[in-house]
Parts: structure tokens; sequence; C-alpha cells
């Protein structure tokens, strides 16, 4: 079982995936709760050069509220992450975290159905992105 589901935007800015990302997230429910910019982190704190790759901590309340009263600890794998990254060749890659992969750790009939559901939504939103 793969982590991860992606989506390779060709002749697509960084900034411009960003937004993309960003709205089609939120016609699913979720937000953006917390943006990494690893480029900057690793320039500012190991002065080292890296390509554009932004973590974007997603989250849709509803989700989280259900899975966070099912299972309290869950929060550890909360948010959902987005991975926005340049390629090698130009393109920008978009990954989001299988949160059946994620989840199936947690010994917890209650999580199975929710982490569907949240899966379901997150490949829509990768899917829908051109």
């Amino acid at each position: 079982m793969s982590y991860y589901f992606n989506t390779i935007l060709k002749n697509s800015s960084f900034e411009g995936a960003i937004e993309k990302i960003t709205a089609a997230l939120k016609s699913e429910g979720f937000g953006i709760l917390t943006e990494i910019d690893v480029q900057q982190t690793f320039k500012k704190k190991l002065d080292v050069d890296f390509k554009k790759y932004k973590i974007l901590g997603t989250c849709n309340p509803h989700f989280a509220h259900k899975a966070i009263s099912a299972e309290d600890k869950i929060g550890v794998f909360l948010p959902c992450n987005i991975v926005v990254e340049e390629t090698g060749n130009g393109d920008i890659e978009i990954s989001a975290v299988d949160p059946i992969a994620s989840m199936s750790a947690v010994k917890n009939e209650a999580l199975g159905e929710l982490a569907t559901e949240v899966q379901d939504k997150l490949k829509k939103v990768i899917e829908n992105i051109h």
C-alpha cells in the first residue's frame, strides 16, 4: 500500500499550484492550518539550497472532530499533509497523505470508515487539479 497519492502539474508556476490546491481543498471542506516552507527553512537553518517544497497542513474540521472523538491520540496524525514541490524538469508535483495508510497503525474500527471518507475527498482533490 502506498502512503500517498499525487499528480503532476505541467506548465504551472509553483505559486499557481499552491493557489490551485488551496481552492481544490476548500471545495471539499478542507482549510490550510499550517504552511512549512522547506526551501526557506533549509536555507535559514542549514545554509543549504533546496528546491521549492512546501508542506501544507490541511484539515476538515468535521472529520477532525469525528476522529479525535473516536480516538483522542489520533491528533498525532493530524493535520493531513499535502506536499507541493518542484520536480527536476520544471513540473510541479502535488502529493497527499493517504489517511488509510497513516491511520491503519491505530487499532480502532471506528476510524476505518472515517479514513475512507477522508481518503475519497483527498483523492478527489488531487484528481481534479489541472
